[in-house]
């Protein structure tokens, strides 16, 4: 029960990662908000948890969106003490073949979005707080056709850290948990790209990962719910990787 009486804001957590990280999180006593921009998922994962979870519909890439959230936090609790940051988009292009829509569609969520989404949350939050971001082994790893995402990511590693050393003082803290190929509907969500691509893609993935394997949402949930516990209480600015050995072997 690491969360007990804390209130906790998830952005994106009506799927995949994020929704094992707000069911996690009310399973250790967390007060969950959550947010996602399909009415019905969030509607069953606001069943799925309980009286626990409040599940509002916004849209990352919108930052006003967010207003509502952040006010019905205000006014119910007055604090926030965890910020999960994990919304994202995704599309896989050859570097030639990349159009400004994608680009720019990858940017908003990923990027673009999740700063603001944090800076709208901050003021909720003051010592004692974490917020974890949810980056990707892409930032890392130069694979084929990932520009736009590995950039994204990238870019919001840049972010995370800065984050980390400006509000440390405020004694609030900032990290990242970086996911391998995780088998989340995300994945199958490639502009462009057919079944039978994907099919191929999700081959070609577990090929590379040491663990011969996709992970888990549960098991990025668990390093992400580690590090916005106390028992990560002396840990900044990190990336933790959860991705089957690809980036440490």
């Amino acid at each position: 029960m690491r969360f007990t009486d804390k209130v906790a804001l998830v952005i994106g957590g009506n799927s995949g990662i994020g929704r094992s990280i707000a069911a996690g999180l009310a399973r250790e006593g967390a007060v969950v908000f959550l947010t996602g921009r399909d009415p019905h998922t969030l509607e069953e994962v606001e069943a799925e948890i309980g009286q626990r979870a409040t599940a509002i519909r916004a849209d990352i890439a919108a930052p006003e969106s967010l207003g509502p959230v952040v006010s019905a936090i205000r006014e119910r609790h007055g604090r926030l003490d965890v910020l999960m940051v994990n919304a994202g988009a995704g599309g896989f292009a050859p570097v030639r073949t990349v159009s400004t829509e994608l680009w720019d569609s990858i940017h908003s969520v990923n990027l673009r979005g999740a700063f603001f989404a944090t800076q709208r949350a901050l003021p909720l939050m003051g010592r004692g707080g974490s917020i974890v971001i949810t980056g990707s082994i892409g930032a890392a790893l130069a694979i084929p056709g990932n520009v736009a995402y590995a950039a994204s990511k990238a870019g919001l590693r840049a972010v995370a850290r800065i984050l980390a050393v400006e509000l440390v003082g405020e004694g609030i803290r900032v990290n990242m948990v970086s996911p391998g190929p995780t088998e989340t509907p995300m994945i199958n969500r490639n502009p462009g790209m057919s079944p039978e691509a994907v099919s191929v893609l999700r081959q070609q993935m577990i090929s590379n990962i040491p663990m011969r394997r996709l992970g888990e949402a549960e098991e990025v949930a668990r390093a992400a719910l580690f590090l916005a516990s106390d028992e990560a209480s002396f840990i900044t600015g990190v990336d933790l990787y959860v991705d089957g050995g690809c980036v440490e072997l």
